[in-house]
């Protein structure tokens, strides 16, 4: 399985309209060679650098019950048939990277499961890693990183 965005290489910089005090917006994804058996994709974007400064890994986007057929998820995406949680910016949905001390590098992994997961979107990155715990299939990473500076 592969993650990949066309707005942005693995391990390149991302367009500054993604931040969170730009316009916000999910930058694109692309989903590939989903595995067999697939019943959902789950997608977790977090910022591993903001332990420094916030003490934790920043949770930005958690997304799960993302269909198994789904092979793009579009610009500022509305994840009708997917449900979006709680994010450390205490909202549901995307919150773009917005690091307060320089570039930090933003994982987007994406998960396929074997089942669909009954989480209500109170829930966050936590809770839905150890939903998910003995049915991944497959997982990818995409990195990516910003600096709005």
């Amino acid at each position: 399985m592969k993650i990949s965005s066309p707005a942005f290489d693995d391990g390149e910089y991302m367009p500054e309209k993604y931040g969170y005090t730009e316009e916000n917006v999910n930058p694109p994804l692309r989903v590939e060679n989903v595995p067999e058996g697939a019943e959902s994709l789950v997608l977790v974007m977090d910022d591993p650098d903001a332990m420094e400064p916030a003490g934790k890994i920043w949770e930005h986007w958690t997304v799960w019950n993302i269909p198994s057929r789904t092979s793009r998820i579009p610009e500022d995406w509305s994840s009708e048939n997917a449900v979006e949680g709680t994010t450390d910016f205490r909202d549901t949905g995307y919150g773009g990277p917005n690091p307060p001390d320089g570039t930090h590098t933003y994982r987007f992994q994406v998960y396929a499961i074997n089942k669909e997961l009954d989480l209500g979107e109170e829930c966050g990155k936590e809770e839905v890693i150890s939903a998910i715990e003995g049915h991944i299939l497959e997982e990818a990473l995409l990195e990516g990183k910003f600096d709005p500076l």
